[in-house]
């Protein structure tokens, strides 16, 4: 379907079908019987309406290399929290063990349990040469897609060598640069790669890690990461003990981090980007838990952008609902874009022009994501992956009033709500009026 957006005063648009058949169509969800599905589908139609193609350089800022943080904070929850209040427009500088009083009871709190493993590896060729190579995705029981330094001279069937233990053949090379490399070992690989491997530490972290635990999270159980989720490693056992006993719900998802996550974009077009897949589990009981949350009302609060990816490829590959399954995804959030299972994030400060940042301008939008980053920068928080952590909440509770007046509308408009109230006339449906964020608009 096409739409075609006319002006309608400097806040809003105004949306119309492209043709008859499609005004039809409309028409029909907007009877009774069709109410939630027509709350989906307008909410589809304002974002379609406010999309401005932007360009990579929209999502920098500048930032002192001071403020990149190179060693982790003691203990994990005494990083520093900035909070988001986006019904006060307010924001509060708290600490990381200070989540625990703006969490709820019956708040659902979506961790990422994946396991950083040692993907880090040194290799020789029969040559001699030495190749950096960083392992990025299992693809079966031998064979990985990984990154190889210097990457021109790792042709395709050059056999390197890491250790008596393993070595491994290139057998391929996308246009990317990712080589897929046959492991050949004598033994169980993860025992090898902890052994010879290193935990693979972004490249703006200089400082050597004491302790390989602390880019781990305290609930890391799944073994398969490049990279750690690093909103998690915030979190303490015992902060998550206290927020069980207060009612809390925490479910776990899974996603192996890769080139996906952190693999910078390139292109000048946002959406000329390619985002690379990564792999991941929902359970069962995590996604009764979520879907549980959102027929009640209650949030889905997301524990850094790889739970959140999580959440929004499952709902995206299941018509809204989170569903049990294990897959691949190259979900790109960027603005605009209809969250449909996460209500709240937690998470790190990104680094500028990433896949990370876009994701959270999507859930805040630009200028607001980039006014807080500048107020994190004044005030001196920590950047990146060991740095500090934001809590941002956007409202979960969507009310929607149907029949009645502008007047009954006017009086509800400041009921107390964690997210936009709208209100939609039955009374005709050419030249109703819609009130969108406030602001009335006429639907024809």
């Amino acid at each position: 379907m096409s739409f075609r957006a006319k002006s309608q005063n400097p806040s809003v648009s105004r949306i119309e079908p492209s043709d008859s058949a499609q005004g039809d169509k409309i028409k029909h969800l907007l009877s009774a019987p069709f109410r939630n599905s027509y709350f989906r589908f307008y909410q589809v139609i304002i974002i379609t309406a406010s999309f401005v193609k932007m360009n990579t350089k929209d999502f920098n800022y500048d930032l002192p290399p001071e403020l990149i943080a190179q060693t982790p904070i003691e203990p994990r929850d005494a990083s520093r929290l900035l909070v988001y209040d986006k019904t006060a427009d307010s924001v509060s500088h708290l600490h990381f063990f200070d989540i625990e009083k703006l969490l709820n009871a019956g708040d659902v709190l979506v961790i990422n349990n994946t396991r950083v493993i040692n993907a880090r590896l040194f290799a020789h060729d029969p040559k001699g040469r030495v190749y950096e190579t960083l392992l990025l995705k299992r693809i079966d029981l031998n064979r990985y897609e990984a990154l190889l330094k210097p990457a021109r001279k790792a042709k395709i069937g050059t056999v390197l060598q890491a250790s008596p233990e393993l070595s491994f053949e290139i057998q391929s090379i996308d246009d990317n640069g990712v080589r897929v490399i046959r492991l050949i070992y004598d033994g169980v690989l993860e025992e090898i790669l902890d052994k010879i491997g290193e935990i693979p530490l972004p490249p703006y972290i200089t400082e050597k890690l004491q302790n390989k635990e602390r880019y781990q999270t305290v609930y890391s159980k799944v073994p398969g990461s490049s990279a750690a989720p690093t909103a998690g490693l915030h979190f303490t056992t015992e902060l998550l003990e206290r927020l069980k006993r207060k009612g809390v719900i925490i479910a776990e998802v899974m996603l192996n981090v890769g080139l996906g996550t952190f693999r910078p974009v390139k292109c000048d077009d946002v959406t000329k980007h390619i985002m690379h897949s990564e792999y991941y589990e929902i359970s069962a009981a995590a996604a009764a838990a979520v879907n549980s949350a959102k027929k009640d009302g209650r949030r889905v609060i997301a524990v850094g952008t790889t739970s959140v990816r999580t959440l929004e490829s499952s709902a995206n590959f299941n018509n809204g609902v989170v569903t049990a399954e294990a897959r691949d995804t190259a979900i790109f959030i960027y603005p605009p874009y209809e969250f449909k299972a996460v209500d709240a994030i937690i998470t790190n400060f990104h680094l500028p022009e990433s896949t990370l940042i876009m994701l959270i301008s999507a859930f805040l939008g630009r200028e607001k994501t980039l006014e807080l980053y500048k107020t994190a920068v004044d005030e001196k928080y920590r950047f990146f992956s060991f740095g500090d952590a934001m809590f941002v909440d956007c409202g979960s509770i969507r009310h929607i009033y149907y029949g009645g007046n502008a007047e009954q509308y006017a009086a509800l408009e400041n009921t107390p709500t964690n997210g936009t109230v709208h209100y939609y006339s039955e009374a005709e449906l050419s030249g109703a009026w819609h009130f969108i964020d406030g602001v009335p608009t006429i639907w024809e």
